[in-house]
């Protein structure tokens, strides 16, 4: 019982050391926001800023970039993760449950393109959208993932993988087609792992700065992570912390508040697409 209860307590002292090293950073972002640039540098350091000022957030909100950055963020994610979620979801129950030849080649042949990094294809795609004039708009940003999601279909067929083939058999025989039988009985089923992966999607989507930056020229339609460098590179040499930070936070907020409600789905749709029966 003492080697148990001395594990328990390495074990939580252990997760507690790693909660501080990843939530500590986010908290002091947070409190540089809500200080002046005075503030920032004073010793010792206040965790909890006294006064508390909203000053960095309100010559944020005075920003044109700002509010352009989010809309165009905004349309970037839904509209790529919505549909691709749908295109993803047909991908993924084709490869899982109907009869089609070389079906399983061509399922590895996809799974190939995670291993190729991005930035051996970064240049051949520039230079095609550039050549049908889709640079500087968000079409290169949302076109491609409208097609799908190599990763989602690849979790979305392991989730099918634990339906049985007799369900689908069984609907055949009552005269159903495979778009009723995927839109009325296996996308429910998968619901639970769509919706993870869909976070997940939107999330990546949300966060994302290469794609945005590399084919986005105008400010006004660059996304929230390419406007919030601008500003890191703009105000960082005023020592202008509290407003890098402010944008930050407004960055954060949707992926951060997304996930905590959502953590439980993300968690069991990984666990249940690992396992197959």
């Amino acid at each position: 019982m003492k080697k148990i209860k001395i594990s328990h307590v390495l074990i939580f002292a252990i997760l507690l050391l790693g909660s501080v090293v990843m939530i500590g950073p986010l908290l002091w972002m947070v409190s540089t926001s809500l200080k002046d640039k005075t503030g920032v540098f004073q010793l010792p350091p206040q965790w909890i800023p006294n006064p508390i000022k909203w000053d960095a957030y309100q010559r944020l909100l005075e920003l044109d970039t700002l509010g352009s950055g989010i809309k165009n963020t905004i349309i970037v994610s839904l509209t790529v993760t919505i549909i691709g979620t749908v295109t993803s979801s047909m991908a993924a129950f084709s490869f899982a449950k109907l009869k089609m030849p070389f079906k399983n080649l061509l399922f590895l042949v996809l799974l190939t393109a995670i291993m190729i990094p991005y930035p051996a294809v970064m240049i051949p795609q520039f230079m095609l959208f550039s050549k049908i004039g889709w640079v500087d708009t968000l079409l290169p940003l949302i076109i491609p993932g409208l097609f799908g999601n190599i990763t989602m279909i690849f979790f979305l067929r392991q989730y099918l993988s634990n339906i049985p083939d007799s369900i689908i058999e069984a609907a055949k025989i009552d005269g159903a087609g495979y778009w009723k039988i995927f839109s009325n009985l296996i996308f429910p089923l998968i619901r639970p792992a769509v919706a993870a992966q869909f976070i997940l999607w939107f999330m990546g989507a949300w966060n994302d700065y290469l794609a945005p930056l590399i084919y986005l020229n105008s400010p006004e339609k660059q996304t929230l992570q390419v406007v919030i460098a601008n500003l890191n590179a703009a105000y960082a040499i005023q020592t202008d912390y509290p407003l890098i930070m402010a944008a930050s936070v407004i960055s954060l907020l949707p992926v951060l508040t997304v996930f905590i409600i959502f953590q439980k789905q993300i968690i069991e749709s990984v666990a249940i697409s690992g396992m197959k029966g």
